[in-house]
């Protein structure tokens, strides 16, 4: 090779492999690298096979980093954290002033600002950059998160446009989210509403099968129309297919064989301890985390179901007859309310991060690159941009006009699917803990005035009165005692 490539990328797993034959797939000559030097022939194999493409291998960093045109971008994607900074050490030595490193793995934020710093002093410029999609979105196109330096972001902008997923009406799912760690923290919390959804989407699918009694034939058929209407999303047609296949090693459907314990990569966590520290409520993604946390308790459910189905509670509690198309039309308007929560609280992490540390995100541009590429890809989203094109200063999706009327029409619907759920014997926490957001977000007067009352009788906390301006403490226990009702 003698021409310099516009750009390298290293790490070549799954996600690398799959955005650097994208990248050449876009016109864009890419230099590749991988500590594994059987990864860097197989991808360089791959993109023979796939068209000749543009890719060129290294098997050591120097040449790696010198066969790129200056000044030189280079996209990671590593695992998270120290192979992160082993990976920036053993190429930055190669590097010059004014060259670009981003990050393109789901990396904790304060991480991505630590490193800004630190390459900067080196001259160096560098970006924290969420990619979503999956293998598919790797390769045939992504929704982007880049974050950090202004003028690493230019460097790349050409690339970025045309490798993101492309949605016909909006374009490029790809924008310059803002300073610092902002890329990772916004590619964190739409992991965290992943999260959310998924749960949402498994707890349907338990209420029509354990209550409902429908087959894995008519689940996909009901999943395949929701798919069609206002629930039309990725996760909703994956989960369509995933009822159809059949066991290639047995009888039945394949996902009656998969195991009921669900892995985890960190992010969802992230964003529930990043809740509790901006005092934001997102109960619906916090349940989601817990779902995943009792699933992986697999022997002891099996164990504990044994000691209460001897004591008399069966799995469903309710064996009564229902009508199957009354419930999937509640099941699925169920579902939309909660989502409507889900998203609500993950927009609302975004806000107070961004307020927190001066970023100036835009929620409705946030939305918009989520219209594609994907995992929370949905029609939902563009309701959600224009909601915020309505009002940037929004205070909670719930009280946009149209999704307020959207789930005041869906309450009844919403109530009765949770009410079925507990009353059979089925856990449905993340619609529950929705249902729950929503009617103490909606209440002018909560009960919190008792709590406050008791912080103040057990530890002086003082409290508001709703009448008299100020701060009071009130000596209850000696009222108490020589109080008489």
């Amino acid at each position: 090779m003698t021409t310099p490539t516009r750009i390298g990328l290293a790490g070549l797993a799954v996600m690398g492999q799959n955005l650097a034959l994208n990248i050449a797939e876009k016109g864009f000559p890419i230099s590749v690298y991988n500590r594994t030097t059987s990864k860097v022939d197989e991808t360089v194999e791959r993109a023979k096979k796939e068209g000749n493409l543009p890719v060129f291998g290294f098997h050591d960093p120097e040449s790696f980093v010198h066969s790129i045109q200056k000044p030189r971008v280079i996209i990671m994607l590593v695992k998270a954290g120290a192979p992160v900074d082993q990976t920036i050490k053993t190429l930055s030595v190669y590097m010059e002033k004014g060259d670009c490193i981003i990050d393109g793995g789901n990396e904790w934020y304060e991480n991505t600002e630590r490193r800004e710093k630190a390459m900067a002093e080196l001259g160096l410029l560098y970006l924290g950059m969420g990619v979503s999609g999956g293998e598919e979105g790797a390769r045939n196109g992504p929704s982007l998160m880049p974050g950090g330096s202004f003028e690493a972001y230019k460097h790349i902008e050409d690339i970025l446009l045309k490798v993101a997923a492309q949605v016909p009406d909006s374009g490029p799912c790809v924008t310059y989210i803002g300073k610092g760690g902002s890329g990772n923290f916004v590619k964190m919390i739409h992991n965290g509403i992943e999260y959310g959804d998924m749960q949402l989407i498994a707890e349907a699918y338990d209420v029509l099968k354990s209550v409902g009694k429908l087959s894995n034939e008519e689940l996909h058929k009901v999943f395949s129309e929701w798919n069609k209407g206002e629930l039309l999303s990725f996760l909703i047609e994956i989960t369509a297919d995933i009822f159809k296949i059949k066991d290639d090693k047995g009888d039945g459907y394949l996902v009656d064989k998969v195991l009921d314990k669900t892995g985890m990569k960190g992010t969802g966590k992230w964003t529930v301890q990043q809740a509790a520290e901006l005092s934001i409520a997102a109960p619906t993604i916090a349940s989601s985390l817990d779902s995943r946390f009792l699933s992986g308790l697999k022997e002891e459910r099996v164990e504990a179901a044994k000691v209460f189905k001897s004591s008399g509670v069966s799995d469903i509690l309710s064996d009564q007859a229902v009508d199957k198309q009354k419930l999937v039309d509640d099941v699925r308007q169920a579902l939309y309310a909660s989502k409507i929560c889900s998203y609500a609280q993950g927009m609302n992490l975004i806000r107070a991060k961004s307020v927190e540390k001066g970023w100036d995100l835009e929620l409705g541009e946030l939305a918009r690159i989520w219209k594609g590429g994907c995992i929370i890809r949905a029609i939902f989203l563009d309701r959600i941009k224009k909601a915020y094109d309505r009002n940037a200063g929004l205070a909670n999706l719930l009280v946009d006009p149209e999704f307020a009327t959207e789930i005041v029409e869906r309450q009844s619907a919403w109530r009765r699917v949770v009410c079925l759920a507990i009353n059979a014997g089925i856990s449905t926490p993340g619609m529950s803990s929705s249902l729950a957001y929503f009617d103490t977000y909606r209440r002018g007067r909560l009960p919190a005035n008792l709590v406050q009352a008791q912080r103040d009788y057990f530890g002086a906390h003082t409290y508001e009165r709703v009448d008299v301006p100020g701060a009071f403490h009130t000596e209850w226990f000696k009222l108490a005692k020589s109080s008489k009702i």
